[in-house]
């Protein structure tokens, strides 16, 4: 009795090797298992691989959205810039609310922007723009409801423009009322279908501007194309349709990057137009700020509706993969039975056969989880050769293969703990 008590936790104790040699015997019958039965094991790892396809289609697609959103903003409103104007926002407030500002407010004029750049002191960028529905004509072809911007040169370190050739023009040219021009991409097809725009001349308001810069397709941002600018000097605006009634302003620190610059730039400004319009302490201000915040409130307003509706549908499709696959290695199991019965027969532990049919269903989710990478990725580059701009991180493929590996553990847990709990006696009575 002694001696079998003192051997007893020796034979409990295994060594590493061991473990290890059980591990991948573990592994290979697993992987053998899922051989035997290809076309059960295919459609299983369909079911994964078209989870695994919609969770990273989803992060493909939100990553997406998000920097298609945060560069239209850019490219609208300027990174890290604010608009200052005598209604900035008109969409936004109500028309009582529209109505008094329009009453309360003056309009913004060229002597403002002076006196905000005398008291900028190098930490505020200052640019004006007013804009106008316009036709422009070049040759026998002509285009109507093109937007014409009038500018000025700063706006070009504000905003990103998108200049795919030519170029901005200069402050020098601003302030000579340069008839000179920069055209968007949809006046540049229409009005110049087989002709290099660069160094033609387009007619605005009966003047001849020539053409120095072209801007990239850049789409639609809340209903309207920002492919139809035709940007010219504000100078040259105003020779051609007279001072404009108001201005808008468009603003931001030299170096945004720097903790705060931001905010400093946009309380400096605001102080300085204050002052400029004699507004007493307490006074509400007679003009309008649109921060940078409020594009970025856009760009995770939409990141979150999105991904509200996008969550439950990742997750139905991940549990009906789990479902499937749960069912499948539920039928192997019970197909296998006399095997197992055998395996447990000749010394095979309950703890080994929980590891194969883990392994089973791991294997068959992590290889429909790589399928559906596999197919994102093919996906993403149809996309992106069709013009959008789409990414699939190595990020994004990690987690999607830990989701599929932790799937087939989840579905394997039930069907393995069933097969250990198989009775030797009953399975080798088994068909």
């Amino acid at each position: 009795m002694t001696h079998s008590r003192d051997n007893a936790p020796m034979r409990s104790r295994r060594p590493s090797w061991a473990r290890r040699v059980s591990s991948i015997e573990a592994i290979r019958e697993g992987v053998g298992a899922m051989r035997t039965h290809p076309l059960r094991a295919l459609l299983a790892g369909l079911a994964i691989a078209a989870a695994v396809a919609t969770i990273a289609i989803v992060v493909v697609a939100l990553d997406g959205i998000e920097r298609f959103a945060r560069t239209n903003a850019a490219r609208t409103f300027g990174a890290d810039t604010f608009v200052i104007a005598k209604v900035a926002a008109p969409g936004q407030i109500s028309r009582p609310q529209l109505e008094q500002k329009l009453e309360r407010n003056p309009n913004i004029r060229r002597a403002d922007l002076r006196v905000l750049e005398r008291w900028a002191s190098g930490r505020v960028v200052y640019g004006a723009t007013v804009d106008r529905r316009v036709e422009v004509v070049a040759g026998s072809r002509r285009y109507e409801g093109a937007s014409l911007i009038g500018a000025t040169a700063d706006l070009a370190e504000i905003r990103d423009l998108a200049i795919a050739r030519g170029r901005f023009f200069t402050y020098t040219e601003e302030v000579q009322a340069r008839q000179i021009a920069v055209l968007g991409a949809v006046l540049v097809d229409e009005l110049f279908p087989a002709v290099d725009p660069l160094g033609q001349t387009v007619r605005i308001a009966g003047r001849g501007f020539e053409v120095i810069g072209l801007q990239e397709q850049q789409g639609n941002i809340a209903g309207s194309s920002l492919d139809r600018n035709v940007w010219i000097p504000l100078p040259a605006f105003e020779r051609a349709f007279g001072a404009p009634e108001t201005l808008q302003l468009l603003a931001r620190a030299p170096r945004p990057d720097e903790p705060s610059a931001t905010e400093e730039a946009e309380g400096r400004a605001r102080v300085s137009m204050r002052a400029r319009h004699q507004l007493a302490p307490g006074e509400e201000d007679d003009f309008d700020i649109l921060s940078p915040e409020a594009s970025r409130s856009f760009v995770q307003n939409l990141s979150e509706r999105v991904g509200v509706a996008a969550a439950p549908i990742s997750a139905m499709a991940l549990l009906a993969a789990i479902v499937v696959v749960a069912n499948t290695i539920l039928v192997s199991v019970t197909q296998r039975t006399r095997e197992i019965g055998v395996r447990r027969a000749v010394g095979a532990s309950r703890a080994q056969v929980l590891a194969e049919i883990l392994a089973e269903s791991v294997a068959i989710a992590f290889l429909g989880g790589l399928a559906g990478v596999v197919t994102v990725y093919a996906l993403v580059g149809i996309a992106n050769r069709a013009g959008l701009d789409l990414r699939l991180e190595i990020s994004t493929v990690a987690w999607s293969l830990l989701a599929a590996s932790a799937s087939g553990l989840l579905a394997g847990w039930f069907p393995a703990r069933r097969a250990t709990r198989i009775l030797v006696v009953e399975a080798l009575r088994a068909d």
